[in-house]
């Protein structure tokens, strides 16, 4: 690694990135770039690889989630403060579920680009570039629209860097106070059809109270109303990700300064390609997304290459195969990572395998699918005596209406209502919730049969 250089991406096959047109202009942002300051720290890095190492050996649990794809035009501090709120949320319902800490991880500050199906798309017989994000071009249906320009990468900074100040505002300036994120948690529970929930965060009441009454509170331990959280993207547009990475002056190691933790798709992890080359020479804890056409000798070789030294926390494997297709495909993974005895953090993204389109037109996601394929996840490694080390989904604090079901039941006939996002569905902050909940059950019963299991 140490003769690795952050252009070396350049010399190898590219997908799923645009073709700039004038390379003057794209010269002069990556320039531009290269001079401002790294958005996250290497310190910031180091310390969530290590957490998540935890994670590996079922020690803390990672929740990782968020938009789709950012967008400019819905940015607004409501917004990122609503997001925020609901993971506060989910976190806490999980922690009590696990009973282990829950690494908080935003797809925010840098989720910009997106890889899609086809390079070009067809409306009313006109033929146009695919949106890739507003990262690189636009949404509106025009030629002008879905040309590639540079001057993107500079705005999508400007969001993120302004994004990051107010999360980091929000994790210690007391918004993040576990009694005041119980509280508007007992507020998802009041409803008639939630009423499944309410034992668990009656629980969670009690045991807030018996701190309290034992002294431990907001005013005399820090933890409680202050959190870590970081934020993650799929590192997608490399010439974005080269002008922001730095040197670690500790360590002498490359940092990708965009974000805390990037993810290599589905679509872009040839062992031999561009997203790979770049992501196997910076520090940072790397995400792999595997699908059902992952084959064993590339996840022997993207193992190898990610995570030469075999690092704990290095590697996080995001399964994402559909509900119904993870007893076919996790177990074979399960099995290759354990003949290669490589450290990775198993994490099941029930998002990207489940998108199917209603009879209205709409791309959505049912809730009952997502709970599925989580469930089945948690069932292969209970079967395989293996950790589940977190859950990945796409979801917003908003009350959009993207995905059908949930306890506050989303209909095909409702999509239409608030449906705002630019690419893939997204779970409101209901269904967000209700998830939480469901995974933290999932959770209490595997530990509660793993001790079963050594009493026994």
């Amino acid at each position: 690694m140490s003769t690795w250089q952050k252009s070396d991406w350049r010399s190898k096959p590219r997908i799923q990135m645009p073709d700039y047109t004038d390379a003057e202009a794209l010269h002069a942002v990556e320039s531009k770039l290269s001079k401002y300051p790294p958005l996250v720290f290497a310190g910031e890095a180091r310390r969530l690889k290590k957490q998540l190492g935890a994670a590996s050996r079922g020690e803390a649990f990672l929740l990782q989630g968020g938009d789709c794809a950012e967008a400019f035009d819905q940015f607004s501090a409501d917004a990122i403060r609503d997001t925020f709120k609901v993971m506060l949320q989910m976190a806490m319902v999980l922690t009590y579920g696990a009973k282990v800490p829950v690494i908080k991880v935003g797809r925010m500050a840098g989720q910009f680009a997106k890889p899609r199906s086809a390079p070009t798309e067809v409306v009313d017989g006109m033929e146009l570039p695919s949106y890739r994000g507003d990262i690189i071009n636009e949404l509106a249906f025009t030629p002008e629209a879905r040309i590639p320009d540079p001057a993107k990468m500079l705005q999508a900074y400007t969001q993120a860097a302004a994004t990051l100040n107010l999360i980091r505002a929000f994790s210690t300036g007391g918004y993040a106070d576990v009694n005041q994120v119980h509280a508007w948690t007992l507020g998802f529970t009041d409803g008639e059809k939630a009423e499944r929930y309410r034992e668990m965060a009656s629980r969670i009441s009690d045991t807030l109270d018996f701190m309290r009454a034992a002294g431990v509170d907001s005013a005399s331990a820090h933890t409680l109303h202050t959190v870590e959280f970081y934020t993650s993207h799929e590192s997608l547009l490399l010439e974005y990700e080269e002008a922001l990475a730095r040197v670690d002056s500790t360590s002498g190691n490359w940092l990708a300064g965009s974000g805390h933790m990037l993810w290599i798709g589905d679509r872009t992890r040839q062992p031999d390609g561009a997203h790979v080359e770049f992501l196997r020479g910076v520090l940072n804890p790397i995400g792999l997304k595997c699908g059902p056409t992952m084959e064993t000798d590339d996840l022997k070789k993207l193992m190898a290459t990610l995570n030469p030294d075999n690092e704990a926390g290095r590697l996080t494997l995001i399964a994402r195969f559909g509900a119904g297709k993870v007893g076919e495909h996790l177990p074979r993974l399960i099995k290759t990572v354990r003949e290669e005895g490589t450290n990775v953090t198993w994490v099941c993204d029930p998002m990207h395998g489940n998108t199917i389109k209603s009879a209205s037109g709409y791309k959505t996601r049912p809730f009952e699918s997502v709970l599925r394929e989580v469930q089945d996840f948690f069932g292969v490694h209970r079967a395989e005596g293996t950790t589940p080390g977190g859950v990945h989904f796409e979801m917003t604090g908003q009350d959009v209406t993207e995905c059908t079901g949930g306890v506050r039941a989303v209909t095909e006939e409702d999509l239409s209502d608030r449906y705002h996002t630019a690419c893939d569905p997204r779970l409101n902050a209901s269904q967000a919730l209700e998830l939480a909940f469901l995974v933290a059950q999932e959770l209490s019963d595997l530990r509660e049969s793993r001790a079963d299991q050594k009493v026994g």
